[in-house]
């Protein structure tokens, strides 16, 4: 074993920096895509702020997307108009911003009767238009040859032809680490494995949070001016941290996932199927090689960390793309199956979530809790903007204007470019720079032991799941194969991190437990 590399990245280098720590102005509770954009808004306009994550970066939902970066045609249906005009202009501002993440997308909506053509045709005309001067390319409408060229395996049974349009695909969690590393080089602190385990009250009023190091069990009191929840689906769980009584502000649901071989949508084009049978649209997306078939959306009670399919789910996507395609994917054909659960903001009895609000919602609570929740990665910025905009006031900050329209973040190349398709970006050299940079430890998955290293010393990463869930993608598109890299992963994170054997064969064990989830149908 080799001697621990030690940095300004590292754990115990970010830790001292905690201990000596005075007062913050901002502490941020939840490193989703949330939280995570509410500690670069602070942190840009200069307020000393802290991010704690209980787990993982993006161990929940906002690791678990479509990977769309989108206005969103399903909104566009409801007559959510202002969400939509939103959602296109701020999918511009990523674009712009994290153009080594977030890349231009065409989708074809296959029309098996020729009302299809005006009616969807009409529609993402609409969509064009609400983009305005946001717009990535034009609508417009295909022929029944033009739309297998661009969907090779689509079934031309019956086809008439096809609507084209344009949206942005991302990879979530990569979003996720570059933004905590954007906000570590404002000079923001942001710690994983870190839970809050209360509020510091003082007065009738929030000052503060309560923590613990989950690896060492050492806790902390730290003093904020202000304290944002941004936690997703687990925001009342803080909020009951202040009242215990408080009434809950969502109601969850959850979308299902399944990535299956490339042979079964080969191309460049995403597939849109406009209709299914619950009112929603699924989408058949290429992804990292592999192709991304979802999601549902279906009220969950319970918040489990790790989510599974309920009953039904699985068979329901399948069914529903099936007549879309060639040949249908089945059960075995899948990888691997994720699940996300969405922040809802609503109330009431009704058991359907797909009608429920998809906008965020902030409230301040009697002590000066700021609380925000709800909406989706696409607008991710706008909702950090608005919930810093509201702390500054309860906090009674120096009055800063938000910053981040035009902040590119860490690892975006100044021009688009193919090389800007590489999720380093402008940190590719350094990455490359480790030791292992030519050796891949998986004939399965890009992976060299290089980024393993990398992953340790610059992105935090603290286990194998870490690496194979987040840093990588290796869990989401094959798990069974991720199981096989887990051994060789676990080796190389012992090295940089200063484990043993022992360590290794637990991480192996408890990644293995996880897959298999992942790959159970």
């Amino acid at each position: 074993m080799t001697a621990i590399v030690e940095g300004p990245l590292s754990r115990s280098a970010l830790l001292g920096r905690l201990r000596a720590a005075g007062a913050w102005d901002v502490v941020v509770i939840g490193g989703g895509a949330t939280g995570l954009g509410c500690a670069v808004d602070a942190s840009a306009r200069g307020y000393r702020t802290l991010l704690l994550e209980a787990h993982d970066f993006a161990k929940g939902t906002s690791s678990r997307a479509t990977k769309l970066i989108h206005g969103g045609v399903r909104y566009l249906a409801q007559g959510n108009l202002p969400l939509v005009h939103e959602a296109l202009a701020e999918r511009s501002r990523l674009l712009a911003n994290a153009p080594h993440l977030v890349h231009p997308l065409r989708f074809v909506v296959p029309a098996y009767h020729w009302l299809d053509i005006p009616k969807f045709g009409a529609g993402l005309t609409f969509y064009d238009l609400l983009a305005g001067g946001h717009g990535i390319g034009r609508s417009r409408v295909l022929d029944a040859a033009s739309t297998v060229v661009a969907l090779p395996t689509v079934n031309p049974d019956g086809l008439r032809g096809g609507i084209a349009y344009w949206d942005a695909q991302f990879d979530d969690a990569r979003l996720a680490i570059a933004l905590m590393r954007t906000h570590l080089d404002l000079g923001g602190l942001a710690l994983n494995y870190l839970p809050v385990d209360g509020l510091v009250q003082e007065g009738g009023r929030v000052r503060g949070v309560l923590a613990h190091d989950a690896e060492t069990g050492e806790t902390f009191h730290m003093a904020a001016r202000t304290v944002i929840n941004a936690t997703g689906v687990w925001a009342d769980s803080v909020r009951r941290f202040e009242r215990s009584q408080v009434s809950a502000m969502l109601k969850p649901s959850q979308g299902v996932h399944l990535v299956v071989d490339r042979d079964f949508l080969p191309g460049m084009d995403a597939l849109l199927v406009p209709e299914t049978p619950d009112g929603r649209v699924l989408f058949v997306i290429p992804w990292c090689g592999k192709v991304l078939i979802g999601t549902t959306d279906s009220p969950r009670k319970d918040l489990p960390l790790e989510p599974e399919p309920l009953a039904g789910e699985i068979d329901f996507i399948l069914a529903t793309a099936a007549p879309y395609l060639v040949r249908a994917p089945s059960r075995e054909d899948v990888r691997s199956v994720f699940v996300g659960l969405r922040p809802l903001i609503g109330a009431g009895d009704s058991s359907a979530t797909r009608s429920l609000s998809r906008e965020h919602c902030i409230e301040v609570s009697p002590g000066g809790l700021v609380t925000i929740t709800g909406g989706k990665w696409t607008t991710y910025r706008r909702m950090a903007e608005e919930a810093v905009d509201t702390a500054q006031s309860v906090g009674s900050l120096p009055s800063r204007s938000g910053a981040t329209a035009s902040l590119r973040l860490h690892g975006a190349p100044t021009a688009r470019s193919s090389a800007s398709r590489d999720v380093y970006g402008t940190a590719r050299a350094e990455v490359d720079s480790l030791p292992g940079a030519a050796r891949a430890v998986s004939p399965s998955f890009a992976l060299t032991e290089a980024e393993i290293r990398y992953a340790a010393r610059a992105e935090l990463a603290r286990s194998v799941e870490d690496v194979l869930a987040r840093r990588h993608r290796a869990l989401f598109l094959d798990a069974k194969a991720a199981v096989v890299a887990a051994p060789e992963v676990a080796r190389i994170l012992a090295e940089e991190l200063g484990r043993d054997a022992a360590w290794c064969s637990g991480e192996v064990e408890r990644f293995s437990v996880l897959a298999a989830q992942y790959a159970r149908l």
